[in-house]
């Protein structure tokens, strides 16, 4: 097949010896054309190697069939979990689904934002690192509405779907305590996160009524790397001040305590109990199995692409609505003392 990228539709029509439109028909509604024009184009389409200018179509009608998503980071299971589920509800709608990452950088959260307004993209979903909320109240008035993901919306003006973090910081440190820990920690940042300090002020109460003191290791990001850092900085620490209870901001976290712990000669739960958060499926095959607190990952994205579409399609109706899920407390042998 030539291979024909300039090839335009008059080019298809003269061949097909049919006009414009009704080239433009067979790509958009064939079911409007003869089967014997509709074989002529495609056989045209076929020999002239013909490719479909997606992006000049997305400017003429004022958006493309596509939903963009951004999220802290790319390499953290949970998210790529999340976006699954929203893909599979943009598939079922016919949408193309676009993928980015903010690295929680947010000169690169607006390089991005900034794409999809000029892709024209019908919606996004986006799991913010700052306020961003009036530059997407900007893009809204521009015909491009959007959805929170994992943050719970500070205005009724916008959808959101998230879990109870405050609520899953306090079941963590209460599961902890429970263990016997009588010295516990937070490991976790940055707090500028709401995500982050939603489960710290949640762990706190948990230790503030108990009487008990919360240690605090705070780190510049949520990576398997930072965990292994201050898994380092606590297997220092005189026996008698180290904690013997950590909970996690995230999994990727808790995932590098352990190791270091582990790499270090700290018992794990004997010597130091660690709970996580998010509950990827990394946590359950680790050689020592994490507790962790339990998001549902892929409901968290179809429920959110779902709102989005919902706005997309009624515009005038459409109710925001800020779904808050429960987290749940997976416990395995990272915590269970006999």
């Amino acid at each position: 097949m030539p291979n024909n990228l300039g090839a335009k539709l008059k080019d298809v029509a003269v061949l097909a010896q049919v006009s414009v439109g009704t080239v433009s028909n067979v790509l958009n509604k064939p079911e409007q054309v003869s089967t014997d024009k509709k074989n002529r184009v495609l056989a045209a389409i076929d020999q002239l190697g013909f490719v479909r200018n997606e992006s000049a179509r997305s400017l003429r009608s004022g958006s493309s069939r596509s939903l963009g998503m951004l999220v802290l980071d790319v390499r953290n299971p949970f998210f790529t979990d999340v976006a699954l589920g929203a893909e599979d509800v943009a598939d079922a709608h016919k949408h193309s689904f676009i993928l980015a990452n903010s690295a929680e950088n947010s000169v690169r959260e607006q390089s991005y934002l900034d794409l999809f307004e000029q892709q024209r993209v019908q919606g996004i979903l986006i799991t913010p690192l700052g306020d961003v909320i009036k530059r997407l109240e900007v893009m809204r008035s521009r015909g491009i509405p959007s959805v929170l993901v994992d943050r719970l919306a500070s205005t009724g003006h916008f959808c959101s779907v998230s879990v109870d973090d405050t609520a899953g910081g306090r079941v963590a440190m209460e599961h902890l305590l429970s263990v016997g820990s009588t010295r516990p920690a937070f490991v976790g940042g940055p707090f500028t996160l709401q995500q982050v300090d939603d489960r710290y002020h949640g762990a706190l109460a948990a230790t503030e009524a108990a009487g008990v003191r919360l240690q605090l290791f705070e780190t510049p990001n949520l990576k398997f790397e930072r965990g292994r850092d201050i898994g380092d900085v606590i297997n220092d620490l005189e026996p008698d001040t180290r904690p013997d209870g950590v909970f996690a901001a995230n999994d990727q976290l808790a995932l590098g305590l352990l190791q270091s712990f582990t790499e270090n000669g700290l018992r794990v739960p004997e010597d130091i109990a660690i709970v996580g958060f998010d509950d990827i499926d990394f946590a359950s095959q680790s050689s020592i199995p994490l507790t962790s607190i339990r998001q549902p990952r892929q409901l968290i994205g179809e429920r959110a692409a779902e709102l989005l579409f919902d706005e997309i399609d009624n515009e005038l109706e459409h109710e925001h609505r800020q779904v808050v899920f429960m987290p749940e407390l997976v416990v395995r042998r990272s915590s269970q003392r006999s």
